[in-house]
């Protein structure tokens, strides 16, 4: 018997709760897809994947990110 595949909207935080609340196991091959209209900023998901393999973390880039505000915060205003 075929059987229809089942559509899950859920934030990506939410998938692996959603997945054992339907009783998937962890163990069980899903496909996802990733709907790129969602974005709320255009490209940052190519821009932080890039930034990834380079072999930076999320923590690197938010203080790259502080520093650079803080360089130029004194030239405001």
């Amino acid at each position: 018997m075929e059987q229809n595949p089942t559509v899950i909207e859920v934030s990506a935080g939410e998938l692996a709760g959603e997945l054992a609340r339907r009783g998937i196991s962890s163990d069980e091959r899903v496909t996802i897809t990733i709907d790129p209209k969602g974005e709320i900023i255009p490209g940052r998901r190519e821009s932080r994947a890039r930034v990834v393999a380079a072999g930076l973390s999320d923590l690197d880039i938010d203080r790259l990110i502080k520093d650079a505000q803080r360089d130029v915060e004194p030239h405001l205003g």
